[in-house]
């Protein structure tokens, strides 16, 4: 029983010192005291630390979330028809190539004309 506490301590211990060498620990309390100053509190703590954090807040979120969904679909869309493009241009390309070899095999087996005078 003892063991696990000790190792329960030293993963807190673990976990605090890396809060504090990313940075977070500075960021939250500098927010935090940022919010207890305020002479009118926000209607929402949780949107106030939001902001100060620079994260969306949630019907921002939604709402960057619905776009992207959009634009992945456009992407999609566009992508499919540029594969399509693609594959009727290489069709053509083809059918062009031969094209020419007919033609060419067409002119080549005409004997040139004589002329009997």
């Amino acid at each position: 029983m003892m063991r696990y506490k000790e190792e329960k301590e030293a993963k807190k211990e673990s976990f605090r010192k890396y809060l504090e060498s990313s940075g977070a620990v500075d960021a939250l309390t500098k927010v935090l005291v940022a919010l207890y100053e305020q002479n009118d509190k926000p209607s929402s703590a949780l949107e106030f630390i939001q902001q100060k954090l620079s994260c969306p807040s949630i019907p921002e979120y939604e709402k960057l979330q619905a776009q992207f969904s959009d634009l992945q679909i456009r992407y999609n869309d566009l992508l499919t028809t540029h594969r399509n493009t693609c594959k009727e241009l290489e069709e053509m390309k083809s059918s062009h190539v031969l094209g020419m070899a007919s033609t060419k095999e067409t002119t080549d087996n005409e004997s040139p004309a004589k002329d009997d005078s």
